[in-house]
């Protein structure tokens, strides 16, 4: 098949969507990406890219066309809008000069922002193709649960616009069983719903365990508000004989930093971004593998990629957060599922796990890895995706 795959976000940026094009391109499929100038999560546009492109290239076997946009700078409210809205302006307008040809189908992958939804609409008339819509975040209702928008009237328009995008879509695939209603609520039909999760890229794999003097426990993503930081320096306070990991970087690493400093939390490191290929060298270095998220109803419906991505490596997990996530951890065995935005309750936590013996913490790891086989295996996922493209094909 032909295919046009539309994200705001593509390699060199590190997101799921890299792996699946590669997997369709591997799997004999012709893909085009249609994508935007790299700049997340730093903020500021990635070495050797600017405003004047490239704006053409080649990433494996697939063809990659970029379009310019305002980069996110430090992720303020304002700069994050221009951000979103200069993507949707400029990948509408130069659709039919950035994504020439035809395609036998739109793949469209909406981590956030939703706005992604304009020029997908735009590219579903301009080519004819049946038009396929990823959903990883739901709006509006992350937008109010982050506190990114408050005005009523702000979110009675982007709903309006959210029903607008669903309309346009043949198919809306769902990362998460528990975005069905909202989609529902906001007019798509159930037959042209399909679930698809997420899967882990390839070199997701267990590693032998490398023990250490202190009990670690890692976290790796991004750092952020929805991730509840303040929750993890909290429950960091309360087990000083713990070593805590933090992997990542995002809006609120400044302050998370800051914060490390101000309660002279010595047992708390922050190693920074790491490239996607030795995260499972780094988790085979800690004990348990930490997932937290803000208690919102929004964040309950989700499964972060991150719980794929520990499952995969076979280490045990700890889930701060309510929803799929924790019921995930929990039906396969993995670990400890706490309430979000308790402190006392992950500290809990993690003290139980620093009393296990290493053969039961690695029983979990191995329960967690058998997990990610059954219900999120790479190649089965592809599949499955190959098949909800054959359902619409024109």
């Amino acid at each position: 098949m032909k295919l046009l795959v539309l994200t705001q976000y593509f390699w060199p940026e590190n997101f799921r969507i890299n792996d699946v094009v590669e997997g369709l391109a591997s799997r004999g499929h012709e893909v085009t990406v249609y994508t935007a100038l790299p700049n997340y999560p730093t903020g500021k546009f990635f070495e050797g890219y600017g405003f004047f492109g490239p704006f053409k290239q080649k990433h494996g076997n697939a063809e990659v066309r970029r379009v310019p946009l305002i980069p996110r700078g430090r992720g303020g409210r304002l700069r994050l809008t221009l951000n979103y809205l200069s993507h949707a302006l400029m990948a509408t307008l130069l659709a039919p000069f950035q994504a020439k040809g035809e395609f036998d189908a739109i793949l469209v992958y909406e981590p956030s922002p939703m706005t992604i939804g304009i020029p997908a609409r735009a590219l579903r008339a301009l080519k004819g193709a049946p038009l396929l819509f990823w959903v990883q975040d739901l709006w509006p209702e992350s937008l109010a649960a982050t506190g990114a928008v408050r005005s009523r009237a702000v979110l009675g328009l982007v709903d309006r616009l959210i029903k607008w995008i669903y309309r346009g879509c043949d198919r809306v695939l769902v990362q998460s069983e528990a975005f069905i209603p909202s989609l529902e609520a906001h007019g798509v039909p159930r037959e042209r719903i399909r679930y698809l999760p997420n899967s882990a890229e390839t070199f997701y794999k267990k590693m032998p365990h490398e023990p250490g003097s202190e009990f670690r426990v890692m976290y790796a993503g991004n750092i952020g508000a929805a991730q509840d930081f303040p929750t993890i320096l909290a429950a960091a306070e309360r087990t000083p004989q713990v070593r805590w990991i933090i992997l990542g970087d995002g809006r609120m690493r400044e302050w998370v930093e800051s914060e490390v400093k101000r309660r002279g939390l010595d047992n708390v490191r922050l190693l920074g971004q790491r490239p996607s290929e030795e995260m499972p060298r780094h988790f085979a270095q800690a004990d348990v593998l930490l997932a937290t998220l803000r208690r919102e109803p929004i964040f309950a419906y989700t499964i972060p990629s991150k719980i794929q991505s520990y499952l995969a490596c076979g280490r045990p997990i700890i889930a701060a957060l309510e929803g799929e996530g924790g019921r995930i951890v929990r039906d396969a065995g993995a670990g400890w599922a706490v309430p979000p935005e308790d402190p006392d309750a992950l500290a809990d936590a993690v003290r139980a796990a620093s009393t296990l013996a290493r053969t039961e913490l690695d029983a979990m790891g191995n329960r967690g890895e058998a997990w990610f086989r059954s219900h999120f295996e790479r190649e089965k996922l592809l599949s499955r995706l190959e098949g909800f493209l054959q359902e619409v094909k024109r």
